[in-house]
């Protein structure tokens, strides 16, 4: 039942916003060829494996969905959200920067900005202050440790 929740939801949500839109969006343009086509492809790939490796987490450690209602029971801290925040979110930007490349279209680069823009807001007004409630200072320490966007690396210690 879990996996057909994260299905739905990835073919809902993320699907749409990181590839229905941006298909739309491409129109009728052809896509790329040669090098760009190879680094738009594999920019897309990391994209999704970076969205597919999260909601794997969340699934597995946290024991549910990316969907706020059926958020995770557990607080996900391993993966990839031990160097940020939202991974996930960054994995479905990145594939929205895939198709701007593999489409040449600037259109989806401004349209990638106005998703993050989206996010970010969501993050901090919604997203974040529920964590705090619902985890409170195992939250909070994570929220010391790992930043919100960009991961800093860090020299291990020792």
């Amino acid at each position: 039942m879990l996996f057909l929740k994260n299905l739905l939801f990835t073919v809902l949500i993320p699907g749409t916003v990181s590839t229905y839109v941006p298909l739309v969006w491409a129109g009728n343009r052809p896509p790329a060829s040669g090098v760009v086509a190879v680094l738009g492809g594999a920019v897309l790939a990391l994209g999704a494996a970076v969205y597919a490796w999260c909601v794997w987490d969340f699934a597995t450690f946290g024991r549910g969905t990316p969907l706020p209602i059926d958020a995770p029971r557990r607080l996900v801290v391993r993966g990839l959200y031990r160097w940020t925040r939202n991974p996930m979110y960054v994995g479905v930007l990145t594939v929205i920067l895939g198709w701007a490349v593999w489409f040449r279209a600037p259109v989806l680069v401004a349209y990638a900005a106005g998703v993050w823009g989206m996010f970010h807001s969501f993050v901090v007004f919604y997203e974040e202050p529920h964590l705090r409630a619902l985890f409170g200072a195992d939250y909070e320490a994570y929220c010391r440790r790992v930043r919100r966007w960009v991961p800093v690396p860090r020299v291990p210690p020792g």
